[in-house]
């Protein structure tokens, strides 16, 4: 049985009708950018479990507090609209370890870094940005965040002030699938990578002999993007096999 860490909402944030970040405070608590916690709420009575979690990556860096945590409302979902609803300073449980591989150490010596994102997969990206991780690694990294609708670009003055600390070395790429935007890439990523117009935004190249790529998304978007790197030589990275692609699905 988990032996919880009791926290305290420090925040609340409501991007959309649907998306929210919740900031913790839970000192106690330590991690690698780009892992995750395990979020808890007591079960309702009668339930087979005494406590409901699921699993959110940390937006935070790891010298920030309190943590933050980035996530779609699932209106029918036993968590999140518990976590939505939560006010300052009421009670949240998590695990009292971070979990999960998908951070910089876990990457592959390149050139530059490719961080690509869709919807709420963008958290463990925000984490990692803020950190020194990626930039002590890779002399360039591009970020890359994919939504529907540009309503769902958020972060944004976060974004700015890793441009703003990392001049010449960062570059985030807006992509919006259901409506103009401007500034904006139109489509999905695994088709700006194929038509060659991602690397053109940014004038550089993703290919095996200068580029790592972070993938972390819908599985649609992970899958795509897999195969059409694979046609470029870039296969996935693995602490026996060395590759070029590091991969985390995330809704």
């Amino acid at each position: 049985m988990t032996a919880w860490i009791e926290g305290r909402v420090a925040g609340r944030r409501r991007w959309t009708d649907s998306l929210y970040s919740i900031g913790v405070e839970a000192p106690s608590l330590t991690f690698t950018a780009g892992q995750f916690a395990r979020l808890a709420l007591p079960a309702p009575p009668g339930a087979k479990d005494p406590m409901i979690s699921r699993p959110y990556s940390f937006v935070n860096p790891p010298h920030g507090s309190p943590h933050e945590f980035y996530f779609i409302l699932l209106s029918e979902g036993p968590l999140s609209p518990r976590l939505a609803a939560l006010e300052a300073g009421e009670s949240l449980w998590l695990a009292p370890r971070a979990s999960g591989l998908f951070s910089i150490n876990e990457t592959a010596e390149a050139d530059s870094l490719w961080c690509l994102s869709t919807g709420t997969g963008i958290g463990p990206f925000l984490s990692m940005l803020r950190s020194e991780d990626p930039w002590t690694k890779f002399e360039r990294v591009v970020l890359v965040h994919s939504v529907r609708h540009a309503e769902e670009l958020t972060y944004r003055d976060e974004l700015a002030g890793v441009a703003r600390a990392r001049p010449g070395r960062f570059d985030y790429v807006q992509m919006v699938s259901r409506e103009a935007h401007g500034g904006a890439l139109a489509g999905r990523i695994p088709a700006a990578i194929e038509d060659g117009r991602l690397e053109g935004r940014v004038g550089l190249s993703l290919t095996p002999e200068n580029a790592h790529a972070m993938l972390c998304g819908n599985p649609a978007m992970v899958d795509d993007v897999q195969k059409v790197l694979a046609a470029r030589g870039m296969r996935r990275h693995r602490r026996r096999e060395p590759g070029h692609v590091t991969l985390e699905t995330y809704w």
